[in-house]
């Protein structure tokens, strides 16, 4: 890791340490694999392993290059944060773009790990992402742990939740930041848990 940003990040949070927490203005990216609980039941706790390792490194990889940095690893998904501490103007696209080098990543990767317990169901990523305010501090008096929290936040977990895999869900507000990006891309209709008004994502697809 290039040392200037590990000065950059430890200023950063010793600041909002200092304020106790921040609002900024964001992106968040979850990334979660689609078909773990099945193939869960179907290999080995080393081969999961091997898979879960494989995600995470091809995803932190990913986020890693685009200025992102990985807030949280839950197993078989991850959560990452998009112009914090590592500031970035276009982060609505850096988070985009970080979203289909995961999907071209993490595709045969995955696959090549257990190609014989999927039985026609190939493995695959869905990711969500959407843009906004989020609130960043330490929100536990037990230890240091520094994240985002918000409804950017949660709906951005939301879309992760919808997308199939092989899909990133981008919403309307990360897509009027990087026009470009998701021009030509399919718009769908989504009721989302905890959210009152239907949301309307773009949807990209791995190529």
């Amino acid at each position: 890791m290039n040392p200037d940003i590990c000065t950059i990040c430890e200023r950063s949070f010793q600041y909002v340490k200092k304020q106790r927490q921040i609002t900024v203005g964001a992106t968040i990216l979850f990334a979660d694999i689609r078909g773990f609980t099945d193939l869960s039941e179907r290999i080995e706790a080393v081969r999961l392993s091997e898979i879960v390792s494989q995600f995470q490194d091809r995803c932190a990889q990913a986020i890693w290059t685009h200025d992102g940095i990985v807030n949280k690893q839950m197993g078989d998904g991850l959560m990452a944060i998009f112009n914090f501490p590592i500031v970035r103007k276009d982060h609505a696209a850096a988070a985009i773009m970080a979203a289909r080098e995961i999907q071209r990543n993490c595709a045969a990767a995955l696959n090549g790990l257990a190609p014989d317990a999927l039985t026609g169901r190939p493995l695959g990523v869905g990711v969500g992402i959407h843009t906004g305010e989020v609130q960043i501090g330490e929100f536990s008096s037990f230890r240091s742990d520094f994240t985002a929290i918000g409804g950017v936040v949660n709906q951005a977990a939301r879309l992760e939740s919808q997308a199939a895999a092989g899909e990133i869900l981008v919403s309307a507000e990360t897509a009027a930041e990087a026009v470009a990006l998701v021009a030509g891309a399919e718009e769908r209709t989504l009721t989302l848990k905890g959210i009152e008004q239907p949301v309307h994502p773009r949807v990209l697809v791995k190529h």
